[in-house]
């Protein structure tokens, strides 16, 4: 498919294929293990995610497939854009800032670093590329497709709910996980990833329909503000963080390894 490189301040061209968003995934993860940062969690976990919905693309799951890519592109250069941009010390959205800061905390669980992610990337980015690819009227035609990646999440999340327990035992012990992430009746620090992606629908729609760039920007920014507060619950310590599977203390990269493989994983990292 045609590639697309896009310019960013700061930072090297983003990716203009899935495939790209592979490889640049794949880097993030690496570099994490490398590094021992908490940051690769949710970058392992998304790119498993990225894979599950190329694999869809391939199958011809979606009504669009090239339409898809480009949300995918769009969607996964968001978090690529800010990941870089932490990294060289450049302003990022509020809600991706805590998210990269809580990086660096001894006393969060390996699923509050997950869900500090997800919250960031589905509560404020899905809204922001959906209404990209598809402004206007264009945003309605996007539904059924939006709502076919829920599928693919839900194929994820029994197999994600065991490596978390081998994570930490702890988690074992608590209400099912793929349940918390998914049931809007059993939140996790108010987080429910179902109520999340209605949300983020919901958002895409205002977005698409509003007049100008600078009415979007008004409205993404007081969207950012509004997720940034819920970080700030996901990052509760003490014992929150213990029901959540308790403090993440050592096996930074056993743990991203663990994340980075599965059936749509990376093999041998």
């Amino acid at each position: 498919m045609l590639s697309v490189q896009v310019s960013h301040p700061l930072q090297p061209a983003l990716p203009g294929t899935i495939d790209q968003v592979v490889a640049a995934l794949d880097g993030v993860v690496a570099d994490a293990i490398a590094t021992q940062s908490r940051l690769g969690y949710f970058a392992a976990l998304y790119n498993r995610v990225t894979m599950a919905v190329r694999d869809g693309i391939r199958a011809g799951s979606f009504e669009d497939p090239a339409r898809m890519e480009r949300l995918d592109v769009a969607f996964a250069n968001r978090y690529i854009a800010a990941h870089e941009r932490f990294r060289r010390g450049a302003a990022t959205p509020a809600s991706w800032r805590l998210a990269f800061e809580a990086g660096t905390r001894l006393d969060l669980s390996v699923l509050q670093h997950l869900l500090l992610g997800i919250n960031a990337h589905i509560n404020l980015d899905l809204g922001v590329a959906c209404a990209e690819i598809a402004p206007g009227a264009a945003i309605d035609d996007l539904e059924a497709d939006f709502n076919r990646i829920n599928d693919l999440l839900a194929a994820l999340l029994p197999e994600v709910e065991l490596q978390l327990i081998e994570i930490s035992h702890l988690l074992g012990l608590a209400v099912d996980i793929a349940d918390r992430f998914d049931d809007l009746d059993g939140r996790v620090g108010n987080f429910s990833m179902r109520e999340a992606r209605r949300s983020a629908w919901r958002f895409a729609r205002l977005l698409a329909h509003l007049g100008g760039p600078l009415t979007r920007d008004v409205a993404i920014k007081a969207r950012d503000q509004e997720i940034a507060l819920l970080a700030f619950k996901l990052q509760e310590p003490g014992p929150f963080s213990v029901v959540f599977g308790g403090a993440d203390w050592t096996s930074i990269a056993a743990h991203i390894r663990i994340l980075a493989q599965g059936s749509s994983g990376i093999a041998g990292v």
